[in-house]
């Protein structure tokens, strides 16, 4: 084992930690089998102890305007940053994409980029402000690899648990975080202050026109109305299955829950990651949702529910998952199809189109996996000690009082009325896990790897945790 991988750490900030998590963990387990030191936790403590750890690889998953302040901090700090776009896989129009998820003043600190597939990777290749000395690799998503058949059976006990909690069920997946957000300033139009008044941009609107956000906006309150008729409908035409209803991560579940409450057999719940859901799932029910991607490549039966159509949207923005789905454009299509589902006369998609289609977005289905190909190229890179080299004193000092100095301001505005992240909603997005499920979660992924090196987990600081071999 190289010296010079032992000295590296790799730091891996976990936002969203039902769809995160897991994924993050394979990827530290790869990578401390390898010689990385790997720091992994929520994103937000991590990034107000950043100047407490040693000069790292930094893991990001956005390079927006939004994470300039912490670049500053951390290239103060002697980080180096490393990234993919996390949303690059079902993503906006190209002009409005750019404006939305990239940034030239923050691409100035990221030293390399991490495509989800082809597509991914020309998207940026097109981006007219991409540094020309920025290397993109097409590498994959670790979220990817959890999707290959060897690796999903980290959650067949889960799966399991399921099928017999559920018995058999359809799962239905929503996206209405633009129009029905945990909190309503993280809409795509916060409320008007007075009557009559024009409603102002909310957190999903940036980087987007108003003209664009206000057709994206009708688009996904028509499409949302359809589904909350759809899950009652659901209860009563299915009365041998039960409905499981899984909100985005970033949803106000509140609607779903009174909708289930007049219901037989509806169940709301964002519990755990989305494969074992898939895994134990009869059909998927969506709408321009990435599940549907998840669920073409698992083999799962997927259906996009599109009784609403605005082209420019759904071409645009959601063709992928709505392709790799069968498309149902009325409500009497859908229980049409999902019956042949029910009844096993048809399974999942399938055709060489969409296979190609598939291969040219999601990367990594086969051969080396996602996290072994990201971990291949921060090999090469660590091999050049100059890229760590201890920053200055006065650099040092710097960085550390833009981080104490931002940690301070997050925590005011946290409690400010109006906020959009105040702190239920992090709990919500990260509730924390245990340290023994941290070091259980490895021995799974070491078992389905083969993995028979010693793993060392330790708790540094409140859900932030050490991982090495």
């Amino acid at each position: 084992m190289n010296k010079t991988h032992k000295k590296t750490p790799l730091i891996i900030p976990v936002e969203n930690q039902v769809r995160e998590l897991d994924p993050k963990l394979l990827l530290a387990c790869i990578a401390a089998r390898r010689g990385f030191s790997c720091i992994i936790g929520s994103h937000r403590i991590v990034d107000f102890r950043i100047a407490s750890f040693a000069p790292s690889f930094y893991l990001n998953k956005s390079f927006t305007v939004m994470n300039l302040k912490m670049f500053k901090i951390m290239h103060k700090l002697g980080h180096q940053i490393v990234t993919w776009d996390e949303e690059a896989l079902v993503h906006l129009p190209a002009d409005m994409y750019y404006s939305r998820r990239l940034s030239p003043l923050s691409l100035q600190y990221v030293s390399h980029l991490f495509a989800w597939g082809e597509d991914n990777a020309e998207l940026w290749r097109r981006y007219p402000e991409m540094p020309e000395d920025i290397p993109i690799y097409i590498t994959g998503n670790p979220r990817g690899d959890l999707l290959r058949p060897k690796l999903s059976t980290f959650y067949e006990d889960s799966a399991e648990h399921l099928r017999k909690t559920y018995g058999s069920f359809i799962l239905v997946n929503t996206n209405f975080n633009h129009v029905n957000a945990f909190y309503s300033s993280q809409n795509l139009f916060k409320p008007a202050k007075t009557p009559g008044a024009e409603p102002g941009f909310g957190k999903a609107a940036r980087g987007m026109t108003r003209e664009f956000a206000e057709v994206l906006r009708d688009h996904k309150q028509t499409i949302f109305g359809h589904f909350k008729n759809l899950i009652p409908a659901l209860d009563e035409k299915f009365p041998d299955h039960n409905i499981i209803v899984r909100p985005h991560p970033t949803e106000n579940q509140e609607i779903y829950q009174q909708i289930a409450a007049q219901c037989n057999r509806v169940k709301v719940t964002n519990e755990g990651n989305v494969v074992p859901w898939l895994l134990s799932a009869k059909a998927l029910i969506h709408n321009g949702c990435t599940t549907g991607i998840e669920a073409y490549a698992m083999g799962v039966p997927a259906i996009s529910y599109r009784a609403a159509i605005i082209e420019e949207i759904d071409r645009g923005f959601y063709q992928l998952p709505n392709q790799l789905s069968y498309e149902c454009f009325s409500f009497e299509d859908l229980l049409a199809t999902l019956d042949k589902i029910l009844s096993g006369k048809i399974g999942a998609v399938d055709g060489d189109d969409r296979k190609a289609l598939f291969k040219r977005h999601m990367a990594a289905q086969d051969g080396p996996l996602a996290c072994e190909r990201i971990i291949d190229v921060l090999e090469e890179v660590a091999q050049d000690q100059s890229q760590f080299l201890k920053p200055s004193s006065p650099d040092r000092w710097v960085g550390r009082s833009l981080a104490d100095g931002r940690r301070l301001i997050k925590w005011f505005k946290s409690f400010v009325p109006g906020s959009h992240a105040p702190p239920e909603f992090h709990r919500h997005r990260y509730p924390g896990v245990a340290i023994e499920e941290v070091r259980n979660r490895l021995l799974k992924f070491q078992k389905i790897l083969g993995d028979k090196s010693e793993m060392k987990v330790e708790q540094i600081y409140d859900q932030i945790f050490r991982i090495s071999a």
